[in-house]
Formats: structure tokens, C-alpha cells, sequence
């Protein structure tokens, strides 16, 4: 008997239907994987129409497959999505809203709320532990403070934050330099870290990519408003990896980043697709990529930051995993997580759903929804036992391995035996290696990450990737 039949049949997973046949051969996708590395990231799964169309459920279905799904959790994280920026940058792959005025601020925080009451009240959330609490965006430091701090103190009264709960807020260079008041508040509301989204400092891609808003003045003044705050923990983040962008101008920013004294600096490669930029990813080569990682490598190590390969997150302090409560709890042992908000993602093992947003980046659909009495989801996927794993593994590589008592206790199965033919090509190529509880990435590996990733796809999204132009 298959584990995905024994899964159905115990009751241990909750899981669809599995539908896979056969994989293919590990050679043919670690190959597709570099081919269509632009593709092949922790952004699982792609192409949905294609590939989990078939897991789709209808909207009547959403509350009691959601109830379902998390009647045996006792742990959720939570992340909330604010949509509005100043200006949605050209390289930006997000549900990001060009629009802002009071009005509409008003309207999606209603809305937000509404959602957040449905979720707690309506799916048995309340009592649950929350592991960690993420402001995100766009840009959540955009709004009034006071709208941020309604949705923290309604989550805190509903969810007992677990022990080592934290919550992070995103900001930007601009609005952290000039205006140091809304950083106090954030801190009042027990926000402890923040995340800086320099991205670059070359003058030349700011112009490119439409980010003129940010001003390399605006960097010092942003970090001695956030230390003035109180923040326990400062991140900054880069991104690497673009058409126009040069090792010279990548190393700017890497010194730029490291003069700012963070207590982290997360590196993002480019994902074109979503972008408005989407046409320049066939300029930007995978060994330019791996170039720029190797190069951050030296200089953020020099500089006293490290991370394992793979791994994009550096830091100054070995017990720092450099990533928020809410991230970490996601990676290191796959805690349900509920997304709120315009396009947000909500992932438990066993469905895989996002809200109203997600692939149009248009606010209204979320708001009638709502009205309607709905949860404000517009695709929920209940996930075969083979899409799951696959999501689960594609989050993990945000740290450049897989927790193997982690993929135990989700599915019921050993990594080793799900994947075996998986498991042996990247051993016996040396492109992970076991550590501890843990397959993790090789130098190797990291240099040949696409490939690597799409190994531990399901066959449906193997098979798409294969088949593309060039496959």
C-alpha cells in the first residue's frame, strides 16, 4: 500500500487524493531546473493551471477544508499584508497597490478586520498559539500606525503567542528616515524587529527599476531612527541578480549594507516572473547569479556574517536564524501558516490557498467578498500528499536544507524513502550532505540551487518544467 493511500486511510495527513504517476528521471530535472532557473525557486508550485488546477476546490468547500486542515494543529503563525507602496517598483513580483489615500487605507483595514474575525472566530483559531506575527507588504509603514496596532492588539486578545513568539514589520529607507514617530509606535505595539528593504544603492538601478524614491542620504538616517526606537533586531535587505546590475555595483551595496551595522542582511536573487520586468530574465545568466551569491558570501563573512550554503539570510550570531518568528516557524518546522490580506497565502501541509489578489493585484474582488460574507480566498487547492511535500521542501530551502524529523512528522514518511532516487543523486553528486537532523546544501549544491529544488517537485510541476521551451 502507497503512504498516500495509508495517510488517506489513517486519517494522519487530511490530504486530497494523490493522482501522481511516475517521476521523472533526477538527471532530466536537475538539468530542466538550470535551464529554467528563473522558474525553479522557493516560489512553489508554478504554473497552476497546468500543474494543480485539478486540486482546486470550490468556494463552499474553503471553511470546512480549512477547519479540517487545522483541527490537529495546535501552532499557527500568522502573516498580514498591507498592498500599499508609494510607488510599485518595476522589479517587484508582489500584490502591491499603486493607489493610496485615506479612503481606501480605511476601507482595506475594515476589511482586514473582517477577515481576521472570520478566520479566528469561524475556524477554531482562537486559543491556538501563535508562533510569530508578520507585517508585510508593500508597505505596511505607509499606513497610519494606528490601523497596524488595532490588528496586533485583535490577534494578541484572540491567539496565546507561544513561547518565542515574535512579530516583524517591513519599512523602507525613506519613510524610517523621516519619520521616526511611527517607529516608536511600532516598537510601543512589541514589535521588536524590523526589516530595511534597501534592495541597492546604485544609483543607476534606482533610476532603471523606478525606485527614485529611495536616496542613498536616506539609509544612515533610517538606521539611527530605528536604534533610537528600540529595535531588538534590524535587518536589511539586498537583492542581487538583475540584467543591468554588475558585480561592481552589487559590491556597493553589499558595503553599503554592512556599514549600516544590522543585526542581519537577507539576500533575494530576482524572480522575474509577475514583474514588470518579466522580459529582461532570459539577460540575466545563472552563473551571474551564482557569481554575485559567491561574491556576498566573501565579503558579508569578512565583514563577521555568515549562513550555510543556501541559505540567504547572514548574520552576526549563531543563535540569530536571521529570519522572523513567523518565517522561521515556516521553515524549521513547518507550522501552518494563515495569510491575511489583498493576494495573501495561506499554506497548512495539506491546502495551499490565496486570497483575492493573488494574480490580478486588484483590490476590489477582496472587498466584495468580504461583503459577501465569504473568507475572502479565491483559490484553495487541497493538496495531494505529493504537491504538500513539495511546498513544504521549497519552503525549507530559504535555509539551504530540509529538516528530516520536521518531513518525518508532517507526512508520516522519511525523506529518504519518499524521495530515494532523489536523495541518492544529491548525495552521490555532492550536492547536499547530511548534518544532524538535516539534508542541507553543498557549496555545490548552492551554485546548482534551481536544479537542486526541482528535484523535490511534484512529477506534475517536473513534467511542466520539462516540457518548456528549451526542455
Amino acid at each position: 500500500m502507497s503512504f498516500e493511500s495509508r495517510a488517506l486511510e489513517t486519517g494522519t495527513g487530511g490530504f486530497a487524493v494523490e493522482t501522481e504517476r511516475g517521476r521523472p528521471r533526477p538527471a532530466e530535472v536537475f538539468a530542466a531546473g538550470l535551464r529554467h532557473h528563473h522558474l525553479a525557486n522557493t516560489a512553489y508550485p508554478i504554473a497552476h493551471r497546468r500543474t494543480i488546477w485539478a486540486h482546486r476546490r470550490p468556494v463552499e468547500e474553503h471553511a470546512r477544508l480549512l477547519v479540517q486542515s487545522l483541527t490537529h494543529s495546535p501552532e499557527v503563525s500568522l502573516y498580514v499584508h498591507v498592498p500599499f507602496c508609494e510607488r510599485r517598483c518595476a522589479f517587484c513580483e508582489y500584490t502591491v497597490l499603486d493607489r493610496h489615500d485615506a479612503a481606501l487605507e480605511a476601507a482595506y483595514f475594515a476589511a482586514l478586520k473582517t477577515q481576521l474575525a472570520r478566520l479566528t472566530e469561524g475556524l477554531g483559531l482562537a486559543g491556538k498559539r501563535l508562533r510569530g506575527l508578520d507585517l508585510g507588504g508593500g508597505t505596511p509603514s505607509l499606513v497610519e500606525p494606528a490601523r497596524l496596532g488595532e490588528i496586533v492588539a485583535w490577534v494578541l486578545a484572540r491567539l496565546r503567542p507561544a513561547p518565542g513568539f515574535g512579530m516583524s514589520i517591513e519599512t523602507t529607507p525613506k519613510i524610517a528616515a523621516l519619520a521616526p514617530a511611527r517607529l516608536a509606535a511600532y516598537r510601543a505595539f512589541g514589535i521588536e524587529r524590523i526589516s530595511l528593504g534597501l534592495q541597492t544603492v546604485s544609483a543607476g538601478l534606482l533610476h532603471a527599476y523606478g525606485r527614485e524614491v529611495q536616496q542613498v542620504d536616506h539609509n544612515r538616517r533610517a538606521v539611527e531612527n530605528i536604534r533610537a526606537a528600540g529595535f531588538r533586531t534590524l535587518n536589511v535587505d539586498l537583492m542581487y541578480g538583475f540584467a543591468r546590475q554588475g558585480l561592481d555595483d552589487w559590491a556597493e551595496s553589499l558595503r553599503a549594507a554592512v556599514a549600516l551595522g544590522p543585526e542581519v542582511i537577507t539576500l533575494y536573487r530576482m524572480r522575474y516572473k509577475g514583474t514588470r520586468v518579466e522580459g529582461e530574465a532570459a539577460e540575466a545568466a545563472l552563473s551571474q547569479a551564482v557569481a554575485m551569491a559567491e561574491l556576498a558570501g566573501r565579503t558579508l563573512a569578512e565583514a563577521g556574517y555568515h549562513a550555510p550554503p543556501g541559505k540567504n539570510a547572514y548574520v552576526r550570531s549563531a543563535r540569530d536564524p536571521g529570519t522572523s518568528a513567523y518565517l522561521t516557524s515556516r521553515v524549521v518546522e513547518s507550522v501552518p501558516y494563515l495569510g491575511l490580506g489583498l493576494g495573501a497565502q495561506t499554506f497548512t501541509n495539506h491546502l495551499l490557498a490565496y486570497n483575492h489578489g493573488a494574480a490580478t493585484k486588484q483590490l476590489e474582488p477582496y472587498l466584495r467578498a468580504l461583503d459577501a460574507g465569504e473568507l475572502g480566498i479565491q483559490d484553495l487547492y487541497h493538496l495531494p500528499p505529493s504537491e504538500g511535500m513539495a511546498k513544504m521542501i521549497s519552503v525549507s530551502f530559504y535555509f539551504g536544507a530540509v529538516r528530516l524529523d520536521t518531513f518525518q512528522r508532517r507526512f508520516g514518511v522519511a525523506l529518504e524513502e519518499r524521495f530515494p532516487a532523489e536523495v541518492e543523486f544529491v548525495l552521490g553528486r555532492g550536492l547536499m550532505e547530511r548534518a544532524g537532523s538535516a539534508l542541507r546544501l553543498t557549496a555545490a549544491g548552492a551554485q546548482s540551487f534551481p536544479g537542486v529544488i526541482a528535484l523535490f517537485y511534484s512529477a506534475a510541476v517536473q513534467r511542466h518544467l520539462l516540457g518548456l521551451e528549451g526542455g
